[in-house]
């Protein structure tokens, strides 16, 4: 999706929503040829059975982020969700079952935002209507997430795709066990991301997503009491509790990113230097030596930053993926084809048709 097709309609987009601020980036420079890719993912997988895919998928979001930008933040975060609990198998949205609660019943998921599963779905069904019943949903999940980040000012990359979609969704205790708190500190981020093969530039440049989105006051009120937290700006504390959450149960929302809230650049990484985190799983990154000269370069270097951004978002993109005869192709994102009843009812019907022929 790179080249002038894809910055036009970026340029075209962020006109349209008056946000001049905005410097539209090109896909960036990569050498695709050398990332590892999971066998049964393809550069080129759906070139033959879906070759409109991804052009149908951005001309939809351009049209959801025109009027609502915030849109990308979620459907961003919906991706790593979902990545981090079990693989990218779009596990994330399932609904539950008899056997039990769905992943999105799990406290860190209660927060996603419920638009997003609904643009998903969406998506997956003009996609289908387009090609067929070819295009996972875990895909379609990936691709979103990408042109999220494309669409609200940053990187255009590519995607390795053929990912099947999960068969079950992860318990409660899995989900917890695999998504760290806003309250984790950077050693607590990158010991859980080091199981899943993920190192510290990639816990930098994956955190960068929070250049965009907001976060609730549950997720950083221990940070303002009963004291405040030493590591956070005085200035900062003290608007937030002014504005944002007076109280020890506020339940308001504020911005990630205080300097471009709405637009995926590097000034993320320039909030965590003036001490300006939100959460301490960002400030810390810039506190814990590990990540400190990682957090620097980036809030320097906005060029570096999206190409890591974009070989970090690749190498998670493909945790635990299933492929081949693994999994199955959705025809709704939020129930398993097992348990799809209209599903059921058309090849019902289509079998007793061709019954009745023979």
């Amino acid at each position: 999706m790179a080249g002038f097709a894809s910055s036009f309609g970026c340029l075209l987009l962020i006109s349209s929503v008056l946000l001049a601020s905005y410097r539209c980036a090109s896909e960036v420079e990569l050498d695709y040829s050398s990332l590892p890719i999971v066998k049964g993912l393809s550069w080129s997988f759906y070139d033959s059975s879906c070759p409109k895919l991804e052009s149908v998928v951005r001309k939809e979001l351009k049209k959801i982020f025109k009027k609502d930008i915030g849109q990308a933040a979620g459907l961003l975060r919906l991706h790593f969700h979902d990545c981090f609990v079990q693989g990218c198998d779009a596990s994330v949205l399932l609904d539950g079952s008899t056997s039990g609660p769905s992943e999105q019943d799990a406290p860190p998921n209660l927060s996603l935002r419920a638009t997003a599963f609904e643009i998903i779905d969406d998506l997956r069904e003009r996609v289908h209507k387009q090609c067929g019943q070819v295009v996972s949903c875990a895909d379609i999940t990936a691709i979103a997430a990408r042109d999220s980040v494309f669409l609200s000012g940053g990187p255009d990359y590519n995607l390795p795709l053929g990912r099947k979609d999960g068969l079950t969704f992860a318990t409660r205790e899995v989900t917890l066990a695999n998504l760290p708190a806003p309250s984790s500190n950077a050693s607590v981020i990158l010991d859980s991301l080091a199981t899943k093969k993920l190192d510290a530039t990639d816990v930098v440049a994956l955190s960068g997503g929070h250049t965009i989105g907001i976060g609730h006051c549950a997720a950083f009120i221990e940070r303002l009491y009963p004291t405040q937290d030493p590591t956070m700006d005085k200035t900062f504390a003290k608007d937030l509790k002014k504005d944002v959450c007076p109280t020890e149960n506020s339940n308001g929302s504020t911005v990630l990113d205080i300097r471009s809230p709405n637009k995926f650049d590097n000034k993320y990484y320039v909030d965590l230097m003036n001490r300006q985190g939100l959460f301490t799983s960002d400030q810390d990154l810039y506190t814990d030596k590990r990540t400190k000269d990682i957090v620097t370069s980036f809030a320097v270097d906005e060029d570096l930053f999206f190409e890591q951004f974009a070989k970090s978002m690749i190498k998670m993109g493909q945790l635990s993926v299933l492929t081949g005869k693994k999994g199955e192709i959705r025809a709704n994102c939020s129930v398993r084809n097992s348990d799809n009843i209209k599903l059921k009812s058309v090849v019902e019907d289509e079998e007793e048709g061709g019954s009745s022929e023979l």
